[in-house]
């Protein structure tokens, strides 16, 4: 995260958007201060026979608008700080687009490609019986993150179930079909960005099959959103990346065929047919459509008087600084803020949590349809908030989001 305290970024956001509310400093310190946090350093018999002791972490920063929702990520950079930060821009993300959920997050610190699979199994399994007193299916629901997937959800899962005696597929989102999960699932976040980004191109009146698109970075996210804006929108896919480095093809790319390139070789680089640039120039590229999929801050004061596109959609999280934020405004660039644009991921995610506590599933159309819907309605206020306000899509996300769940607060009262 380099010398930024992502904490302290999440407080001052929430400070800049009080006092455009009016807010009292009683209610700031009630929304900048995670209701629970708890920090656990576990044994793990690693393969080799020797015991490493690992350090996790679990965050639950609001319950005012339902149950806990969030990740878990396993990185050798997990802090507590990162973990207080993200918490609390998931209860944004969660408002920003209605669903009955706080914000939570979790991780340990570890390198996960230097851990066999057996050793993360144990590792994980150990990690989740030390948070358990904090978690349940109506308490605080994980999911996964950076370096978790759905094997990472079905451990967890089974770890729970086998502590409380009987199956609980709710206790955890992001898992595989055959233990409760969602149809639709891997591609939610991208398909979210897609819907976003349709809605955005309507409101600028520009057309979508004359549009062009950059996604940097190449991993699930980034593919499946370059496949769905060609696919789904007719968009044409000039330039991705991943973090070897990127290509550019102003004829077009198929990105399963890049895929299908990446999976042979390890890299986007080197595709034929297209030319080979840096993640930098990527983001530069004259394009109507730019996806920043990768990683955080890299759109900074130090780049965006050069960014050409029309239209930015954060694949990512964070992937713009707040220097940034004001030059892309001011040059009339449209930004579709991470807390809105990247949350189909999540929307799917409780889209899992409400089948699995009716043990009733859905079909793959109608998580389509019920994503659209939820989606296409969050941009509309966001939008609507922004134009009323004259002010960016980021401003107006984080206004309706901390407004609505400084209401729930409100409503709910402070007990006893």
């Amino acid at each position: 995260m380099g010398k930024t305290n992502p904490y302290q970024v999440a407080i001052e956001q929430v400070q800049k958007v009080g006092e455009i509310l009016g807010l009292e400093q009683d209610i700031i310190d009630v929304l900048t201060k995670p209701k629970r946090e708890l920090t656990v350093n576990f044994p793990v018999k690693m393969d080799d026979g020797h015991v490493k002791v690992f350090t996790g972490y679990r965050v639950q920063h609001n319950f005012a608008r339902g149950p806990c929702k969030g990740g878990i990520r396993y990185h050798p950079d997990v802090s507590l700080d990162e973990v207080r930060a993200l918490s609390m821009w998931m209860t944004w993300k969660c408002a920003t687009v209605g669903l009955p959920y706080g914000g939570a997050k979790g991780g340990v610190a570890c390198n996960p490609k230097e851990m066999s699979k057996g050793e993360l199994e144990r590792m994980t399994r150990r990690y989740i019986t030390e948070i358990m007193p904090i978690i349940g299916p109506h308490v605080d629901i994980p999911a996964p993150d950076m370096y978790t997937d759905a094997q990472v959800m079905a451990w967890i899962m089974d770890t729970y179930s086998m502590h409380v005696g009987y199956s609980v597929p709710g206790i955890v989102t992001g898992k595989p079909i055959s233990v409760g999960g969602s149809e639709g699932r891997e591609e939610a976040t991208s398909r979210g960005i897609t819907y976003c980004v349709r809605e955005a191109l309507t409101v600028r009146n520009i057309d979508r099959k004359s549009s062009t698109a950059a996604v940097q970075g190449f991993g699930n996210v980034g593919w499946n959103t370059a496949r769905l804006l060609k696919d789904e929108l007719g968009m044409k896919v000039i330039a991705v990346s991943d973090s070897s480095g990127g290509i550019h093809a102003p004829a077009g790319l198929d990105p399963i065929n890049v895929y299908e390139h990446k999976r042979r070789t390890g890299s986007v680089v080197n595709f034929p047919g297209a030319q080979n640039i840096t993640n930098e120039e990527l983001l530069e590229i004259d394009c109507t459509v730019l996806v920043p999929a990768a990683m955080e801050e890299v759109i900074t004061a130090d780049n965006a008087d050069r960014i050409r596109a029309r239209i930015v959609a954060e694949g990512a999280n964070g992937p713009t600084s707040v220097q940034a934020d004001k030059i892309l405004y001011d040059k009339g660039i449209m930004l579709l803020p991470d807390i809105l644009c990247n949350a189909g991921g999540v929307t799917v995610s409780y889209f899992e949590w409400v089948q699995d506590l009716q043990f009733l599933f859905w079909s793959l159309a109608e998580i389509k349809n019920r994503l659209d819907r939820v989606m296409t309605y969050a941009f509309a206020r966001v939008y609507a908030t922004a134009r009323a306000k004259r002010t960016d899509m980021r401003t107006a996300a984080y206004l309706l989001a901390v407004d609505d769940v400084v209401k729930a607060i409100r409503l709910r009262g402070i007990y006893p």
